[in-house]
């Protein structure tokens, strides 16, 4: 196993996904206190894999189709365009 893939991927994901909407519907599924905090657990997490399936499926599929330094890029600008919104409209 590629040990140095693996933690640049956990810690991407992991990055990108704290404090998203996804996590805060999460948080508010689990402050309910009628609801089961497992049960909201394994439906976020099942969500997560299946989400994260389907990217890689695509990821696949359209390995060789595109060239991996143009993806890159374009992935990094609309990470910065999301930020840099995410600062105006803050303001």
């Amino acid at each position: 196993m590629d040990s140095k893939l693996l933690l640049t991927v956990f810690a991407t994901v992991f990055l990108a996904e704290l404090g998203d909407k996804t996590q805060l519907a999460t948080l508010l599924f689990a402050a309910d206190s009628d609801t089961s905090k497992w049960v909201v657990f394994a439906g976020a997490s099942l969500a997560l894999v299946a989400t994260t399936a389907i990217g890689v499926v695509a990821g696949a599929a359209l390995d060789g189709a595109l060239n991996p330094r143009l993806l890159q890029l374009l992935a990094g600008t609309g990470f910065i365009g999301i930020g840099l919104w995410t600062v105006v409209k803050a303001f």
